[in-house]
């Protein structure tokens, strides 16, 4: 196996590791957890196909992955408000009682 599969490889473990902590789990937490592995095994396919891809620009994949970082940081400081305002209201985090936000 050359290292580009094996990245491949290693970020499709992770993505699927993402993917079943979002779709099972009931704490927020955990499914915010979920998503963020989701989107570093993402992450790490930019690099990788930067890395030993065909060579293209200088930095196409640094960039796309900064970018990602931007958007990731800004889901969790938007999901941990979210977390908190629900809890304040509920007393607890489960995803089945969300729904329950009207004011």
């Amino acid at each position: 196996m050359n290292p580009l599969q094996l990245c491949l490889v290693l970020s499709a473990l992770l993505f699927s590791v993402g993917l079943g902590a979002a779709l099972s789990r009931s704490h927020a937490i955990l499914v915010l957890l979920g998503v963020e592995l989701m989107l570093n095994a993402a992450n790490l396919n930019f690099i990788a196909f930067w890395r030993y891809g065909p060579p293209t620009a200088p930095a196409d994949g640094i960039l796309f992955v900064i970018f990602s970082i931007a958007v990731a940081a800004a889901e969790a400081a938007v999901g941990l408000a979210l977390v908190i305002a629900i809890y304040r209201h509920q007393k607890n985090i489960r995803l089945q009682e969300a729904s329950k936000l009207k004011g």
